[in-house]
């Protein structure tokens, strides 16, 4: 049997950072964490965070900071700064704590797995067919320097009467290889023929001072 597990908890600490970034004892850890769900679920919602691939939370002393990569800053900025400001409030409001947020932008969007797993849902959404859909987003991902990647759909796809799942891959996706720079992410597309699960894997290359490191 395989035994499958998230290519970037695989990877944390050797190439990968926890998306949460604090310490807290036994009573205040559970909270926290629910605290941290709610902030996510809060921003992923908000029209101004779409094109956000992750949010990192950090907390200190009472302070959450947290920080938006996104692709499209000027939407989570607004104008002269009125939509983060919006958003600062309401987090405020929402947990009764001082909110910093800090933006990021990615500048390569076709080698984050989240950016392209939502692109394939919203075009899934859409009904363009997908093979069309799959096959454009591996091409812009290689032409962006992606050693590899594969991509996975699951449902009815393509408005068929049996759920079934759908793969291609591209280049080397070498998931055993820990410093190897896996990027993974999963969308969902809501058609009106159901559901339809999203997933890509992007090799961005691999870890070389690691390699090294370790004589490879």
């Amino acid at each position: 049997m395989g035994q499958k597990t998230s290519p970037v908890g695989f990877r944390l600490v050797r190439n990968k950072k926890w998306k949460s970034v604090w310490y807290a004892n036994k009573q205040e850890f559970g909270n926290l964490l629910g605290e941290d769900d709610m902030i996510r679920n809060f921003l992923m919602g908000k029209p101004a965070c779409q094109g956000a691939s992750q949010l990192v939370i950090k907390r200190m002393s009472g302070k959450v900071e947290v920080t938006i990569h996104t692709a499209r800053p000027g939407m989570v900025i607004g104008k002269k700064g009125a939509e983060i400001d919006i958003l600062k409030n309401d987090l405020s409001k929402l947990t009764g704590k001082e909110i910093w947020i800090e933006v990021e932008e990615i500048k390569r969007p076709d080698l984050d797995a989240k950016l392209v797993a939502d692109g394939i849902a919203k075009q899934l959404e859409r009904r363009v067919p997908f093979r069309r859909i799959l096959k454009k987003a591996m091409q812009s991902t290689i032409d962006a320097g992606a050693a590899g990647i594969k991509v996975q759909i699951s449902g009815r796809v393509g408005g068929a009467e049996i759920a079934r799942t759908e793969w291609y891959k591209e280049g080397r996706i070498p998931l055993h290889t820990i410093r190897a720079d896996i990027d993974f992410a999963y969308g969902r597309a809501e058609t009106t023929y159901g559901s339809i699960g999203v997933k890509v894997w992007i090799n961005r290359g691999e870890d070389h001072a690691t390699k090294a490191a370790v004589g490879g």
